[in-house]
């Protein structure tokens, strides 16, 4: 019998191709981009928000990773470090970015509901004076107006919102005189004016805070 030719002798199947340890680094390398994507746009206001998914996934990708090289089954150990980095200084400034929002929305809500006092006063040696005052403020907005036939006057009144502020004018009648007048916001003087003459005013307004 003749031996068989060794051509034709079944050759077992070749082991299928080994990745190398440096083409198994996706999560280390997906850690590292969005780290560092989203530590760039956490340090943008507003357009931070956008950050907390990336920074987060980031983190979780670069951990991933770091934990396949511990395991030898990655070799990107630099870059999955970055990435954890990247991503953990990214999540500190969008926490930081939070504290300042939420800091500067408590400010705004104690402001909108703080109450300023303020005082009008008109002084002066006219008679028959007309006093027109108002204020205005998140909840309350008032125009008043008052016949005055002697001197001093005064008035004080209360408002508060995110914007508070008022006016006071002051005219003299026919027979002239001078007057003056002033508006005192919670004791500090924050306007004063002085006319004389038949019908002169004197205008204390765009004050506020």
């Amino acid at each position: 019998m003749s031996s068989p030719n060794p051509s034709q002798v079944p050759q077992p199947p070749a082991p299928p191709a080994q990745q190398s340890p440096a083409m198994r680094n996706g999560l280390g390398t997906a850690g590292f981009v969005l780290g560092l994507v989203g530590a760039v746009f956490a340090l943008i206001p507003i357009v931070g928000v956008i950050a907390w998914p990336l920074v987060i996934l980031g983190l979780i990708f670069g951990i991933l990773g770091f934990l396949r090289v511990r395991k030898g089954q990655a070799s990107n150990r630099g870059l999955a470090i970055a990435g954890i980095a990247l991503s953990a200084i990214g999540l500190l400034i969008c926490i930081a970015w939070v504290s300042v929002l939420g800091k500067a929305a408590s400010d705004l809500h104690e402001e909108a509901n703080r109450a300023v006092t303020v005082r009008y006063e008109v002084t002066g040696d006219a008679s028959d004076v007309t006093v027109t005052y108002s204020t205005f403020g998140d909840e309350n907005s008032t125009t008043n107006q008052e016949q005055v036939t002697s001197l001093p006057w005064q008035k004080e009144l209360q408002t508060k919102g995110l914007v508070k502020g008022g006016s006071l004018t002051v005219t003299a009648g026919p027979e002239g005189g001078e007057v003056t007048c002033a508006v005192v916001v919670d004791g500090q003087e924050a306007k004063t004016s002085t006319a004389s003459g038949p019908f002169a005013t004197a205008s204390c307004d765009n004050f506020g805070n």
